[in-house]
C-alpha cells in the first residue's frame, strides 16, 4: 500500500464489512462500559501500545495468536480491521512480513482499530 497518510480509512472499514468473519466482531457491553471508563484517548494510547508491540516488530512473538479475542475493546478490533498479526495485515493491506512497521505504518493500523470502534460507538448509541 502506498502513501498511507492518504488513505480513506472508511473506504478500508467497508471493505472489512464485505468480508463475513471480519463483520462478525462486535463490541460487548464490557468493552462499551470500559471505553466509557477510561475515554477513547486512553484507549487510543493502548491501542497504540498493542500495535507498537505486538503487531509492529519484524517477527512478532507468536505471530497469528498474540492478539486475544477479547478482554480489550481494542483486541476486538483488531481482530475486525484485520491488524492483529503479520499474516492478516498483509492480506488485507498488502503491508509485508519480515520488517518493523514505520510509524506510518503503525497510525494506519491504529487509525483502522479507532475508525472500527467509532462505527461500533455510533451503532451502540443509536440503539439505545
Amino acid at each position: 500500500m502506498e502513501n498511507l497518510d492518504n488513505i480513506d480509512i472508511n473506504k478500508c472499514l467497508n471493505d472489512l464489512q464485505k468480508s463475513k468473519f471480519r463483520a462478525s466482531f462486535k463490541l460487548k457491553k464490557t468493552d462499551f462500559d470500559y471505553i466509557d471508563k477510561k475515554g477513547l484517548d486512553v484507549i487510543k494510547s493502548h491501542a497504540k501500545d498493542f500495535i507498537k508491540t505486538r503487531l509492529a516488530p519484524a517477527q512478532p512473538t507468536n505471530d497469528g495468536k498474540q492478539t486475544p479475542m477479547h478482554g480489550h475493546p481494542a483486541f476486538v478490533a483488531q481482530h475486525a480491521t484485520a491488524t492483529c498479526c503479520r499474516g492478516c495485515f498483509e492480506r488485507w493491506w498488502h503491508i509485508k512480513k519480515g520488517h518493523m512497521l514505520t510509524e506510518s505504518e503503525q497510525n494506519f493500523a491504529v487509525n483502522l482499530v479507532m475508525g472500527w470502534m467509532s462505527r461500533q460507538i455510533e451503532t451502540n448509541k443509536s440503539k439505545e
